[in-house]
């Protein structure tokens, strides 16, 4: 895959504590190619250990608790294609580990909480992703993500998340106005599994999004609607919304619309859209991971400017 940009390309992907920020990273590093990805999770830049912020009553949420200065600076390296000495956060201990020497590669996706906090931090992404899911979906994923993978009983889960009330509102959320795609995985009116949610994307016009005239030229578009709308500001944006219950018949024909203006990337077509949990794929997570991935070849192209 060709790519005429003479350094790294950045994607920022921020969002609340359990809101899919890993599960769509992995997915968006897939179709790049996991060998021309480095994944950077901004968690790596807390400052305080588990039992030092449980002490000091500073959460993860918080900028003070992170090292905001240093992860900006290591965007900043990173975007000049040059390695850092990044720091680790050990989730199942709690801990801060040693650091580890990292080279960015052809593309670099940084996940987290806090990743577009200051405007130099923000200039540095070429993409920047803002998920906000239904919050009894993320309640509930955090809880799941806790209690199987990081050794927290419910109990604790959701002591954590009353401490954590007023945070989210006052550091997570207001990035979202910084976002060129904001994503809302929510439940369908029909209920059903985390494989059948409906999303919902918000284009701002800070990117080239995709035409996706073409899925609207006949009655054939069933699970898909394009609309204009205003966001929360007051802001135009269109608003592309992708039904859980889509068949496979109309999600491929979106898929192909979209592999089609990345012929570059065609080799590297995947299975996508794995939740963790569910047994079956997500169309509308492996149609958004793909939505995604479009803009990061098309940056690489030279297609988006900073």
């Amino acid at each position: 895959m060709p790519k005429i940009i003479d350094r790294p390309i950045i994607l920022g992907v921020v969002g609340d504590s359990a809101t899919g920020k890993t599960t769509l990273s992995k997915g968006v590093a897939k179709i790049l190619g996991e060998d021309r990805c480095t994944v950077i999770c901004t968690d790596d830049y807390h400052a305080y250990d588990r039992v030092e912020r449980s002490g000091n009553g500073i959460s993860a949420l918080d900028p003070r608790g992170n090292y905001i200065d240093i992860l900006q600076q290591h965007l900043e390296a990173l975007r000049r294609g040059e390695a850092i000495l990044k720091p680790i956060y050990n989730h199942n201990s709690g801990t801060l580990d040693r650091p580890e020497y990292v080279k960015p590669r052809d593309f670099v996706i940084m996940e987290g909480l806090l990743g577009y906090t200051t405007r130099e931090m923000r200039n540095c992404y070429d993409v920047k992703i803002y998920l906000d899911p239904e919050e009894d979906l993320r309640v509930k994923w955090k809880v799941h993500r806790d209690t199987t993978k990081r050794g927290y009983t419910e109990e604790q889960v959701m002591a954590s998340l009353e401490k954590r009330k007023a945070d989210s509102p006052a550091f997570i959320q207001p990035q979202r106005t910084f976002a060129d795609i904001v994503i809302r995985f929510q439940k369908p009116e029909t209920g059903g599994d985390d494989a059948h949610l409906d999303v919902r994307h918000i284009l701002r016009p800070t990117l080239p999004h995709p035409d996706f005239s073409p899925l609207f030229e006949s009655a054939s578009n069933n699970g898909l609607h394009l609309e204009l709308a205003r966001d929360v500001d007051g802001k135009p944006v269109d608003v592309l919304e992708i039904d859980g219950g889509i068949t496979d018949e109309h999600a491929g024909k979106i898929q192909n619309l979209l592999w089609d203006l990345i012929p570059e990337a065609s080799h590297l077509r995947s299975q996508l859209g794995q939740v963790d949990g569910a047994t079956a794929m997500s169309h509308p997570l492996a149609l958004t991971q793909l939505l995604v991935a479009y803009h990061m070849v098309k940056a690489g192209l030279g297609v988006h400017a900073i």
